[in-house]
């Protein structure tokens, strides 16, 4: 079942089209990662969802219903522009915004301890907001946003600013919302962290939806009918002799023991046949220690589906 539903919205301000006709569904109890460079209109779509702002047309469904506002109450939001009342003491704000959600003072305080503890900032609860790192603001602000245990999270850059000690402790926290049947929405233009926790994606450039799908089949299909040998020997005779066979060769950085490593795609639409032939004429030219199929990176995705979405703006 899809918690999230967004129909053909589109937002212009000042002129400026900030969205696009953008559709996608997000499944309950996964994360989905919103991609797209800045400015692409992944803010916009945030704010929209949050009620912040509304869309010029088109609509937004939650759990099967046209969303309101008191939909919203269900929404735990980490926006990426973060402020906390400088003057406050950290444990009394983080209090304050946790009854705004609905809990009692005696149930805030308990679970805000808890989640203190865990994020090892606990003996700054005295202290005033002011006096905290920015990473430590990001913490309490993380923590107050997941505590009401809403039925969608949005995160808009949470790893901005961390250090990669504290990203991963983040990371591995987002991963036990999903266990404990979480929903989140995970905003960004980092790549590597869309392939270690995301399990959906949908890539937003120049205000459109130009890519939506389940994350290891969009992998596996940009990079169809393409394989990585790993073997020693002379790299440009390996190639003069799977010419006939395969095509757009690309050397990769050696293995951990110093072989070479050739990617390539296979003519013949990947058939048993073609592969057998591949490697029957890489045994006889080279050593050959292994044969794998290609697994396109978020990176290479997000760049060939730009550069394909350009090429498709200037066609039309």
């Amino acid at each position: 079942m899809d918690i999230l539903q967004v129909n053909n919205v589109s937002k212009a301000y000042s002129g400026h089209l900030a969205l696009d006709d953008v559709s996608l569904n997000v499944p309950e109890g996964k994360i989905y990662g919103l991609l797209g460079p800045n400015g692409a209109g992944k803010t916009t779509l945030i704010r929209i969802i949050n009620h912040i702002t509304a869309p010029d047309s088109g609509e937004v469904l939650f759990d099967g219903h046209r969303m309101t506002q008191e939909d919203v109450e269900h929404i735990g939001y980490l926006p990426e522009e973060r402020g906390l009342y400088k003057k406050m003491k950290v444990g009394e704000q983080a209090v304050f915004f946790a009854r705004l959600k609905g809990l009692s003072k005696a149930e805030a305080t308990r679970e805000l301890r808890k989640w203190f503890e865990k994020f090892d900032i606990l003996s700054w609860w005295d202290r005033k907001v002011e006096e905290l790192s920015k990473g430590m603001a990001q913490k309490v602000q993380f923590i107050v946003t997941v505590l009401h245990r809403p039925k969608l999270l949005i995160f808009d850059e949470p790893f901005s600013g961390f250090d990669p000690i504290n990203a991963n402790l983040l990371k591995e926290e987002i991963l036990k919302l999903r266990e404990e049947g979480s929903t989140v929405i995970f905003s960004t233009h980092n790549m590597n962290s869309v392939e270690e926790i995301c399990d959906h994606i949908t890539l937003i450039n120049n205000s459109r939806n130009i890519l939506s799908g389940d994350v290891e089949e969009l992998r596996r299909r940009f990079f169809a009918d393409r394989y990585d040998l790993t073997f020693t020997g002379d790299p440009r005779g390996l190639m003069e002799r799977l010419q006939p066979l395969a095509g757009e060769f690309k050397m990769l950085d050696p293995d951990g023991r110093g072989r070479n490593r050739l990617s390539l795609h296979v003519n013949g639409g990947g058939s048993d046949e073609a592969l057998r032939n591949v490697i029957s004429v890489a045994n006889d030219t080279v050593a050959l220690a292994g044969f794998s199929e290609s697994i396109a990176s978020m990176n290479d995705i997000f760049i060939r589906a730009v550069e394909e979405d350009s090429a498709e703006r200037v066609s039309e």
